[in-house]
């Protein structure tokens, strides 16, 4: 998987809900309820059910620092 893929992959989901699954490290996760927002050359937004906005590389979902699940 490369980042050109996962932008293509983002970019059909736009606009769609997802859950996605952070990793902080030694065993803990935050987990999240989004929509995907906005996509910019390096990052993605995305928008919590709380109205915050996240952003994410893709580099996270390439390294698996992240999950995203599709609904």
């Amino acid at each position: 998987m490369n980042i050109v893929m996962v932008k293509e992959n983002l970019k059909r989901h736009l606009g769609c809900d997802a859950k996605i699954k952070y990793s902080l490290g030694r065993n803990k996760y935050e987990r999240y309820q989004v929509k995907i927002k906005k996509l910019y050359n390096n990052v993605f937004t995305v928008l919590k059910e709380n109205n915050e906005i996240r952003s994410f590389s893709y580099n996270d979902v390439i390294m698996k620092t992240i999950k995203i699940d599709f609904l």
